[in-house]
């Protein structure tokens, strides 16, 4: 009776009143919120498929012009991994190769083609543009004519010669050095004398997985995801930072190997699965992997 002499209770239901409307609100945001991250996943599949369409009409376009101009259509002999025992063999036979004086041309091409590369290569210049990133050789009697993808990255060059002047720490493991694999949720590193490891470290990292929920939910374990892979590559920092190596070479995850591309002396993607020790050893193998192309 005293409440409602002095206005409490009117006040008291105006304010669950206040309540149940601001609920409301929230759900509607919150619905509101799932519909436009819907609608922006629809957009970006859309996007995705019109790019993938593009992409072959123009491949289609392509051919068809070939075929109209009766021109030959211009493909590798033959793409080959190589690794181990193999590559050590295919580079012994490639080193032992020799011709008269600047015969040979030894080109390390990332990029736009060289004008010397063009020329040397002809019609088929187009082919190393394709397998580029790589080190293209050839001679002036078109004995030889293949390019190689080069793991350690060298600097871009052209050098005619009587033989082919590349190094063979380009492709395969030589001297001292340390290798590490980084994904956003594990980190391994070895330090290595050519193919022999000499040490080991590494960890995984309690990082949350994909999240099918909506709404706040699901932006806060966004935030709390991305969060957690950035102590995760400040961790994977740390310890390289602390250990002492003169060629770092750092490989896995592409979205994660840009955060510490400033470590490494050359970086690549791969997809190596396992426990640290068991994943740096797959990472070991497909790192050092050259691919060959018959031009």
């Amino acid at each position: 009776m005293l409440d409602e002499l002095l206005g409490k209770a009117a006040l008291r239901e105006r304010i669950a009143e206040l309540e149940d409307e601001r609920d409301s609100l929230e759900a509607q945001l919150e619905a509101e919120s799932e519909r436009r991250r819907e609608a922006v996943r629809d957009r970006q599949d859309a996007e995705e498929r019109v790019n993938r369409l593009e992409d072959r009409i123009a491949q289609l376009e392509g051919r068809v012009e070939r075929l109209q101009d009766e021109e030959l259509s211009v493909d590798f002999r033959g793409v080959t991994s190589l690794r181990g025992d193999r590559l050590s063999s295919v580079l012994d036979r490639l080193a032992s190769f020799e011709t008269g004086t600047e015969g040979a041309l030894t080109a390390v091409v990332d990029g736009d083609l060289p004008r010397e590369v063009r020329d040397a290569f002809g019609d088929h210049g187009q082919l190393v543009s394709r397998a580029a990133p790589c080190v293209a050789l050839t001679d002036d009697a078109g004995l030889v004519s293949v390019a190689l993808s080069a793991p350690t990255d060298p600097d871009p060059s052209v050098t005619w010669s009587d033989g082919f002047a590349f190094g063979r720490s380009w492709f395969e493991p030589a001297g001292e050095y340390a290798l590490a694999l980084v994904r956003s949720d594990l980190f391994a590193v070895g330090a290595y004398r050519g193919r022999e490891r000499l040490d080991f470290e590494g960890f995984e990292s309690d990082v949350k997985g994909d999240h099918s929920k909506g709404g706040y939910s699901q932006a806060r374990f966004e935030r709390r995801r991305d969060d957690q892979i950035d102590d995760h590559l400040d961790r994977c920092r740390a310890v390289l930072d602390e250990r002492d190596h003169d060629r770092l070479y750092v490989v896995g995850e592409r979205t994660v190997l840009r955060e510490l591309s400033d470590l490494a002396d050359a970086t690549a993607a791969v997809d190596a699965t396992g426990d640290p020790e068991a994943a740096l050893a797959d990472a070991f193998e497909q790192f050092w992997t050259v691919r060959l192309y018959r031009i």
